[in-house]
């Protein structure tokens, strides 16, 4: 019994110490990602900031900013929201478990009070021997023998709840502390927030007198990426087709084989029945249907290459090595700004000056190709996904190279006027594009 409350005892101390609800856990894991987004993005800001030419990069890092800020926020108090009700279960966990401690003590008091009353302690002996029958003295043996242990047991758990209290009292004052921790980085974070809204009126301010020439730069820019979204669809739906006709010709050339090739069964039948009838025992020999393992139109290195980029959605390396950040996302965007609507079929990442381009999964390439504004770009297959990298200027693979994920495509261009590097990102699942965000690890 000792040993079993020891092990429940080290236990208890071993969640303590090592355990939060996975909501808490969850939610500081969040926080660590994006904070370490918004460190990305700062140091961008402060490296774009330096230069004269680059307004729109820099309400773009701003406005990033200001996002990353604001979803921090929220996470924080869901945070504090989860720790409040973590403090309040605790609470009346504390309270359940004293209320059960003090029936217990008193059950057992009522026990040790019983016993005395009846003289059992002093007088076991006697009680037993004053049996009228040996076995009822045998009888009273027993009783005598399960009363101790339910005695010891009592005891043993008066102990255990009692370091069970213990325990969910320092669980409450770990949470508390939890909670006010949460409370001021919460203050502290809604300060940043202010500051950086601060300098994103400042920076647009600044732009007062260029709106037409922004808006206009803008719209110069979706033009671009209008014709380079045309080229790219028609190129990833050329691919497709050229996949699925290699596919069905193998899947035609198989099936031909198999036709072709004689059965060893087969045996002449020595009946002298007519050819009707013979033609009619083998349809029903032949009733059963044969499958056809390579009437997939998917071959076998195909699937486990899909199946396998499909599950790690939320696990894929960023396309870019060093710091980065997302400044340009998936879907339509309105520019208030500069009453300017914009839509993307990717995501566009700032990184660092000569930072590389890299796969986010093994796969082939299967386009290089060069495009006015963004410089080299890159298709890699992997099995029905594709990846397309964008603003490549040092190339380091070819078309038909088989690549790691992680492994570098190319370094990034730095634009001369700015001295920024960005590039653009998308995935496809065939000939839908997907947003690409939610499949990056960005932690």
């Amino acid at each position: 019994m000792k040993k079993l409350f020891l092990i429940s005892f080290l236990s208890s101390v071993t969640f303590l110490l090592f355990s939060q609800t996975v909501e808490i856990e969850d939610l500081q894991r969040q926080q660590q990602a994006i904070q370490e987004d918004i460190r990305n993005t700062n140091k961008l800001y402060l490296d774009v900031k330096k230069q004269t030419t680059t307004i729109l990069e820099r309400i773009n890092l701003i406005n990033k900013q200001i996002s990353s800020r604001k979803e921090l926020i929220s996470v924080q108090r869901r945070e504090i929201e989860a720790l409040r009700k973590e403090e309040e279960r605790l609470e009346t966990e504390i309270e359940r478990l004293n209320k059960e401690l003090n029936q217990k003590k008193d059950n057992y008091a009522d026990a040790i009070k019983g016993m005395f009353n009846q003289k059992l302690k002093q007088n076991k002996l006697l009680f037993i021997l004053s049996g009228k029958t040996f076995g009822e003295s045998l009888r009273r043996m027993q009783y005598l023998r399960e009363y101790s242990k339910w005695q010891r047991s009592q005891a043993d758990e008066i102990k255990k709840q009692n370091a069970e209290i213990v325990l969910k009292k320092d669980a409450l004052i770990l949470a508390k502390a939890e909670k006010e921790k949460a409370l001021v980085s919460l203050q502290d974070e809604q300060k940043k927030l202010q500051g950086e809204e601060k300098i994103r009126q400042t920076e647009i301010s600044q732009t007062r007198g260029q709106e037409q020439k922004l808006r206009q730069s803008l719209q110069q820019k979706q033009r671009q990426a209008d014709q380079l979204n045309s080229q790219i669809e028609k190129l990833i739906a050329e691919e497709v087709s050229r996949q699925e006709r290699e596919e069905e010709a193998r899947r035609l050339a198989k099936a031909k084989k198999q036709s072709k090739k004689p059965s060893s069964d087969t045996k002449i039948p020595e009946s002298k029945e007519t050819p009707a009838k013979a033609e009619s025992a083998d349809t029903k020999k032949g009733a059963s249907p044969v499958i056809d393992p390579g009437a997939s139109k998917m071959s076998i290195e195909t699937f486990n290459l899909s199946k396998n980029f499909a599950a790690n959605k939320g696990k894929l390396p960023m396309p870019v090595t060093g710091a980065s950040s997302i400044v340009g996302n998936f879907g339509t965007k309105r520019h208030s700004e500069w009453n300017v609507t914009t839509n993307s079929n990717g995501i566009d990442i700032q990184a660092e000056k000569g930072a590389d381009i890299r796969s986010v999964f093994d796969g082939e390439v299967s386009k290089v190709f060069s495009f006015p504004g963004s410089n080299t770009c890159v298709i890699v297959r992997h099995g029905d996904y594709y990846t397309f990298y964008a603003n490549i200027y040092d190339l380091f693979v070819k078309q038909g190279d088989k690549v790691k994920a992680g492994q570098s495509l190319g370094r990034i261009f730095k634009d001369p006027d700015t001295g920024i590097s960005t590039m653009h990102f998308q995935l496809w699942q065939k000939t839908s594009k997907i947003n690409p965000a939610p499949w990056l690890n960005r932690g």
